[in-house]
């Protein structure tokens, strides 16, 4: 990928023994896109304790998501492949940072498709991935073509009622306009925003698993869905 801080599919951690552990799953359906890019801008400040991982999900293509629940027993067997390396390491990471472009209005179909094999994942025997995914945080960055944040609600609400549903806690969603590529990285007011995204993560201050409430970012409040370029939150 890019830095010996990351790589598309192996871990980079700064510390033996991290106290947090970011699991970023990039969806783009191009290289270095606006989406990644701010993503990385907001990781770099993470306390060094924490540790890293990037996959981009192109790089580790899924198989089609079956749905089995009603056929047999309704049991999924182990995952093997890509589908095994990622559910893998989703259980390790405490924090799953979903990247994703709004592509119609929603998440990017790798990231739909993603989220698919969670229902899988939930019923394969062994540990409960239900269990397993309670108290770890749910966060989202995305790159957006308009001038309405509020076009993202659907792909928000995506992430948000994931969380919700397993329990998770919910870090919100670091929104930013930007269409061709690197455009994000010219808009300094994104770049402030992204700087200061994960600062409840750093400051031990996430929302407990389940609860609606989001921390504040840095000093100030979290904006509501509807400022271009806000942190999503409630």
């Amino acid at each position: 990928m890019h830095s010996s801080r990351s790589s598309s599919s192996s871990s980079s951690s700064r510390s033996s023994s991290p106290s947090r552990s970011f699991l970023f799953v990039v969806g783009s359906s191009r290289p270095d896109g606006n989406s990644e890019a701010l993503a990385r801008r907001a990781a770099a400040a993470l306390p060094a304790s924490f540790a890293q991982r990037w996959i981009r999900l192109s790089d580790h293509p899924l198989p089609r998501f079956e749905d089995l629940r009603h056929t047999g027993t309704g049991l999924y067997e182990e995952p093997e492949g890509n589908a095994g390396m990622l559910r893998q390491a989703t259980r390790e990471a405490t924090d799953l940072v979903v990247v994703s472009p709004l592509y119609w209005y929603s998440v990017s179909a790798d990231v739909k498709l993603y989220l698919d094999h969670w229902s899988g994942w939930m019923r394969v025997p062994g540990p409960r991935f239900t269990e397993e995914m309670r108290g770890k945080t749910m966060w989202g960055v995305t790159a957006y073509a308009s001038a309405d944040a509020s076009l993202a609600d659907p792909l928000v609400g995506t992430l948000r009622n994931t969380a919700d549903y397993l329990r998770m806690g919910w870090g919100g969603v670091l929104l930013a306009n930007g269409t061709r590529p690197g455009q994000v990285l010219e808009d300094g007011e994104a770049l402030d925003r992204a700087a200061r995204f994960f600062a409840p993560a750093g400051a031990g201050a996430v929302s407990p698993a389940g609860a609606r409430a989001v921390s504040p970012v840095g000093a100030g409040a979290v904006s509501p869905v509807g400022a271009a370029g806000a942190l999503v939150g409630p």
